[in-house]
Order: C-alpha cells, then structure tokens, then sequence
C-alpha cells in the first residue's frame, strides 16, 4: 500500500495535524528559514519518493501563494507519486471575472500559477474549500484537475 504523505505552508501546519489525526496519513514537515534578504528557504524532513503527497495551503497573500507553489514544485523533484493540493482559501476569489475595462482576472492568475507546477507520474490534483465563486475551478489548466 502507497503511502500517504501530508505537507503544509507555515500557515496550515495546525491543519495538517489535524488532517493525518482524523486519517492516520503521515504527517511530514518542513524545515522553513528565511534570510536577511528576504529570501526562503524549504526543505523536506523526510523522503516522499513514490508517495502520494497532499499540500495543504491557500492563498491568502503572496507569499502564502508562493510557499505553496515552491511546496509542490519540491515534492515533484522528489520523486512522488501524485499530487493533490488542499487549499482550504483560495484569495482573489471575488476577483474571478471582469466587471471593469481592464481589470485583471487575479483568481485566474493564480489558478494558471498553480497549474504549471510540474505533473508527478499519477497527475495531480487540486481541492478547493470553501470556494467563494463557482468559476474558479474552470480556470486550472493542463494536467491539474480540480
């Protein structure tokens, strides 16, 4: 039987624990440093190779967004099975279609973000909480199924 690996963002550690209590999943964690520069830095505190990998994170602000997107990009290189990433918030959600002339469609950006995080060899998923909009799930692209 595959294992099942749960990560989180720093914002989502509490939800991780919870998850892998209520589901006996391994909960794994990440070592996070950031630099005087402002720079971050991850790092895996135990093997994923060939398991299937959750990520539990949202996109509340940028940074978040990006811990995330690192998160999974990482978990790939490393080799496993399949992805699905759990994101409780998805920000920008009431940005999800233009009311204005020129307005930018932020949900989709970040929607299209996240789809270009590379496929493990069983594909990848994404699992939307919460979901203020209807539309949003129509803006992943590729092989990221939400």
């Amino acid at each position: 039987m595959r294992r099942t690996l749960v990560f989180s963002t720093r914002r989502y550690d509490y939800l991780r624990a919870e998850i892998c209590q209520r589901t006996g999943f391994e909960a794994v964690a990440v070592e996070r440093l950031t630099f005087p520069d402002g720079e971050h830095y991850q790092r895996l505190l135990a093997p994923a190779e060939g398991a299937d990998a959750v990520v539990v994170g949202g996109t509340i602000s940028e940074a978040d967004t990006l811990e995330l997107y690192d998160l999974a990009c990482g978990l790939v290189q490393a080799d496993i099975h399949s992805l699905t990433l759990a994101i409780p918030y998805f920000g920008y959600a009431t940005m999800e279609r233009v009311s204005k002339p020129g307005e930018i469609v932020t949900a989709k950006t970040r929607a299209r973000l996240l789809s270009s995080i590379p496929v493990p060899g069983s594909g990848s998923r994404v699992l939307l909480l919460d979901l203020h909009s209807e539309g949003v799930p129509f803006y992943f692209e590729g092989s990221m199924i939400a």
